[in-house]
């Protein structure tokens, strides 16, 4: 049983009055919001789908912490703000976070330490995290209710900082720094993939393949999708454009300048620099090129933007198999529409801690990626279904989690139920009855992915 310290905290008086506090509050917990994230949890069977693809070689008469209860501990406490696995020290004793992972809250059975939690992460092999990425896509899947037209798959590599001599690290020039180089696919605002690479390598290692899996994997669940991959010009590679022409997948990828594509662009830029010049206005046209590079195996469409504005001469090339768009609806409606995915990588790292990547073994920092993509599947969903029509419902990770999952409230358990009596004082307590009510009502859990 945790020994709570009571000796007084003293702070400044009020008029007359001794202002104090301890730590003494009993079954108390801060994040009584989490029960949202249960309910979506509960639907989507996600940590009970991720519990069952990784082998437990513990012996089971002697297992006193199930492998779900602790994928589950791991994954709700980040989309709950608490990265590191000390946290989990006190943490284990919340009567909350025990109730997240469905299990009757008890100060004389609290949950895993950060010592298993840690034997868990270095036990995890290769063929287990395949499957969990795995179970990412079919959790994506499973989010239709009917087979959709269309999906545009970005891809996007970011670096991932390292400050120690973890297995895999790199110096990497662009980013100036040790560190990983993790390849996220998004589509939309969902993730599908989160891949744990080097930094000593290409930033499009492995794209091809990875796209090879997804198309085939979204064509078997529906055979008719029409299918677009969007990346910037880090990823145009004409192996992997070569695939797409062959496979019927379209596709809109930045292409880095180079003397060749300026010279060719030069006319246009120069109509655009003396429409610039004698209206004042700037000046923005669409043009298309055909160009190949020497190591390319055929010549390809290129969109141009031919743009001059106060501050100088802007092109931009993408290049594309889009044939039934115009130049400027590949790139105002499609190209640009790109840059989102870097946003939600934003949030996974700067929300959900996916760059805490600090244990030696480089398959145990891919674990934790996965964690933390997992909680951003919970909290997306939350977003997406629970406060469509809200005002929340373009709201970042860490806003949801300030307005929605931290707030305060009492446990009380009995024979029959646990009792939440959360603060009264909170400010979006008509919001929080409206989504607990759409999550619970809807439908019954839906069946763990397998």
């Amino acid at each position: 049983m945790t020994q709570c310290n009571r000796n007084p905290i003293r702070f400044s008086s009020l008029a007359r009055k001794n202002v104090v506090a301890d730590f003494a509050g009993g079954t108390i917990t801060s994040d009584a919001g989490g029960l949202l994230l249960r309910e979506v949890d509960r639907r989507l069977g996600l940590t009970q789908a991720l519990a069952n693809v990784i082998p437990d070689p513990r012996e089971p008469l002697l297992i006193q912490h199930e492998q779900h209860t602790m994928i589950a501990q791991r994954v709700l406490g980040i989309a709950l703000g608490y990265e590191d696995l000390n946290d989990h020290q006190t943490l284990r004793n919340d009567p909350l976070l025990q109730t997240l992972t469905e299990q009757t809250p008890d100060s004389e059975a609290p949950l895993a330490s950060p010592p298993t939690l840690c034997r868990l992460e270095n036990r995890v092999h290769r063929r287990a995290l395949v499957k969990m990425s795995e179970v990412l896509v079919d959790t994506f899947i499973a989010s239709f209710d009917e087979a959709p037209e269309e999906l545009v798959l970005d891809f996007d590599a970011t670096d991932d900082r390292v400050h120690g001599r973890q297995e895999g690290r790199g110096f990497h020039g662009y980013y100036d720094h040790y560190c990983f180089l993790p390849l996220y696919v998004f589509c939309g605002e969902q993730l599908l993939v989160a891949y744990l690479r080097p930094s000593l390598i290409d930033a499009a290692k492995h794209s091809r393949a990875i796209l090879k899996l997804l198309v085939r994997r979204l064509r078997q669940a529906w055979p008719g999708v029409r299918i677009i991959f969007r990346a910037d010009s880090g990823f145009c590679r004409w192996k992997l454009l070569r695939w797409c022409e062959r496979h019927a997948v379209g596709y809109c990828v930045g292409l880095a300048r180079n003397q060749v594509l300026e010279a060719m662009a030069a006319p246009f830029m120069a109509a655009a620099e003396a429409n610039f010049e004698a209206t004042g206005e700037k000046q923005r046209r669409f043009h298309e090129l055909t160009y190949g590079a020497e190591t390319w195996d055929r010549r390809r469409r290129v969109i141009l933007k031919a743009e001059h504005l106060a501050q100088g001469p802007n092109a931009r090339f993408v290049v594309t198999n889009l044939d039934h768009l115009s130049a400027a609806q590949i790139y105002d409606e499609l190209y640009v529409l790109r840059g989102d995915a870097e946003n939600r990588i934003k949030e996974q790292q700067l929300g959900l801690f996916a760059d805490r990547t600090s244990c030696h073994k480089f398959l145990a920092n891919q674990f934790r990626l996965l964690l933390a993509s997992a909680a951003y599947v919970l909290v997306e969903h939350l977003r997406r279904v629970g406060l469509k029509g809200t005002e929340l419902a373009r709201a970042q990770v860490t806003t949801i989690r300030n307005k929605l999952l931290k707030i305060g409230g009492r446990v009380r358990v009995s024979v029959r139920r646990v009792h939440l009596s959360l603060a009264s004082g909170h400010p979006l307590q008509a919001l929080f009855r409206r989504l607990a009510s759409r999550l619970t009502r809807a439908s019954a859990p839906r069946p763990a992915p397998s």
